[in-house]
């Protein structure tokens, strides 16, 4: 399916600047404020833009931005049309401003399509911008799911969940997490439990009992190393909480996989 990429990069104001669109826009815009603030008019409704608000905005609409003297203001903007693009936008609602998590690996995304598209054009490949703004489009989809009032649990427990998700194969803390969402190690263990039916430990130990059954069956390391590898505190501690979920050691597991 065609997908089209148009301007892409990251600006940055610290002077007045006015966008003024006499025409409606022909391509979808994606605009993400990192840093300051801005205004935006869109469709004849003014809106105040502030740092982690996304803005979807689809051809036909009408679109202003404006910065004023001394307000400082960075952002990612692409444009892009296609008919991957149509049916993605289709699939789901999309609100024209949501407030997002500043994910660092959403944003390397955007880089990347950045980058790319400073290639010469000999060296440039369409194939992997298409994919890269089509990951993109899925992330920007999940992440103003995710952030919704109607989303089924607090966007604070999936900020938790999401800070287990990448450190559980490492030695992490429960006052970590909580640090990480802005509450009290009380307040996020009861919010955590309460939502996801789980305690973080019990959510982090299933990350990694799945992380250790793929590197039984597709590594040679030792079972101390997988151990270690995902995050338990030696095999004897592994052995126990392996067999308590499988019914059976690692060992046996292993030899019958």
């Amino acid at each position: 399916m065609m997908i089209s990429i148009g301007l892409c990069d990251f600006s940055y104001h610290t002077k007045q600047f006015y966008v003024f669109q006499n025409t409606v826009l022909s391509d979808y815009l994606f605009r993400l404020q990192t840093e300051g603030s801005c205004e935006v008019i869109v469709n004849k409704h003014k809106i105040s833009i502030e740092k982690g608000d996304l803005l979807l905005i689809q051809p036909g609409d009408h679109y202003e931005l404006r910065i004023e003297e001394g307000q400082n203001s960075g952002d990612y903007y692409l444009f892009c049309y296609g008919e991957w693009i149509d049916q993605w936008w289709q699939r789901s609602a999309k609100p024209t401003v949501s407030r997002i998590e500043l994910d660092e690996k959403l944003l390397s995304l955007w880089r990347h399509i950045i980058i790319e598209s400073r290639r010469p054009s000999t060296e440039r490949s369409n194939e992997l911008s298409d994919y890269l703004l089509q990951a993109l489009c899925v992330s920007l989809e999940r992440a103003v799911n995710e952030t919704s009032a109607t989303y089924s649990r607090p966007f604070t427990v999936t900020k938790m969940m999401r800070y287990i998700e990448e450190h559980a194969l490492t030695t992490f803390k429960i006052e970590e997490v909580a640090n990480h969402v802005g509450l009290s190690v009380s307040r996020a263990v009861h919010l955590f439990k309460s939502s996801v039916g789980k305690t973080m430990i019990e959510y982090a130990q299933e990350i990694r009992l799945l992380a250790a059954i793929d590197q039984m069956k597709y590594t040679q390391m030792t079972l101390d190393q997988i151990a270690e590898n995902c995050g338990f505190s030696g095999y004897p501690y592994f052995h126990k909480v392996f067999k308590k979920k499988y019914g059976m050691s690692p060992g046996s597991f292993r030899k019958k996989n």
